[in-house]
């Protein structure tokens, strides 16, 4: 398996496992909380078709990447990304996140800018800034996620049940547009994911991604459902798009936070419109 290495924790390499496929320009996707670069696999294969590259992997702490105690905040996110950038040498990139995925591509953009990247698609985002408080009474009360870290700390694994639950909006959804099957298996991905990793990344979920977005240079698209029982609509998408002039947003009417999975030939559509598809005889090449 590839691996490349970000760092070190006395000892051991800090390692993130990544796949590389096909040919064309490179679309980097980035996953959300709990789970892995296989959280893509609806979005792959569509990209591959289309001509392109496609490049998934696991942040630190999650899927098979190494599980630290350290990093898990979204400056050395970011850093791991751009590791994974200049190792790869990817140029003319088309950066991909979802959820917590997104915080890689909006705090790469401001902090390392677009020397490399073309385009940047965040599906439901967790800018600009989830954290209410006095310049932000838009946001969430912060006992809210201190009581998320403490239902990680009591029992993780009941945890990711109400998550999962969340993640898809399991009475409204089960049996049609999510299988029994389906919830079992992304659950079974977020128990793999490190205790730590788990419980730490939940004060990440509270950057301020405000800064970041003046620094954005580069089309950027914005697809959310209206819905999203994770990161609600009203306080993330809806908010961002006039923060990032330019940018455009899709809003899937009554669709959940796990929209990838749940919603994946809009998400595909929205997002072969946004980068221009490649030929088919790209592809057929292959």
């Amino acid at each position: 398996m590839p691996f490349v290495t970000v760092g070190r924790e006395n000892s051991a390499p800090i390692d993130l496992y990544y796949e590389d496929h096909g040919a064309g320009q490179p679309v980097v996707l980035i996953h959300g909380f709990p789970y892995s670069g296989s959280s893509w696999e609806k979005e792959v294969e569509p990209l591959l078709s289309a001509g392109y590259r496609t490049i998934t992997y696991d942040r630190r702490g999650f899927g098979n990447s190494s599980q630290p105690a350290m990093g898990y905040d979204y400056d050395t996110f970011a850093a791991d990304l751009d590791v994974l950038m200049r190792e790869l040498d990817l140029r003319d990139a088309i950066l991909v996140g979802h959820s917590m995925g997104t915080g890689e591509v909006i705090h790469y953009l401001g902090v390392y800018g677009s020397q490399r990247v073309s385009k940047a698609v965040v599906i439901s985002p967790l800018a600009p800034f989830l954290l209410k408080t006095p310049d932000n009474p838009e946001g969430v009360d912060q006992s809210l996620f201190d009581g998320f870290k403490n239902a990680v700390i009591q029992d993780r694994f009941a945890y990711l049940t109400s998550f999962v639950t969340n993640f898809f909006s399991w009475d409204e959804n089960k049996g049609k547009r999510v299988s029994e099957d389906a919830f079992k298996a992304h659950w079974q991905v977020g128990a793999r994911a490190s205790a730590i990793a788990t419980l730490h990344c939940v004060d990440a979920w509270l950057t301020d991604f405000r800064p970041d977005l003046p620094r954005i240079d580069v089309p950027l698209l914005i697809i959310q459902g209206d819905k999203d029982a994770v990161l609600p609509y009203e306080v993330t998408g809806k908010r961002l798009a006039p923060m990032v002039p330019g940018s455009q947003l899709v809003t899937l009417r009554g669709a959940p936070h796990g929209i990838p999975w749940t919603h994946a030939d809009e998400i595909n559509k929205a997002i072969m419109e946004f980068i221009g598809t490649r030929t088919m005889a790209m592809a057929g090449a292959r």
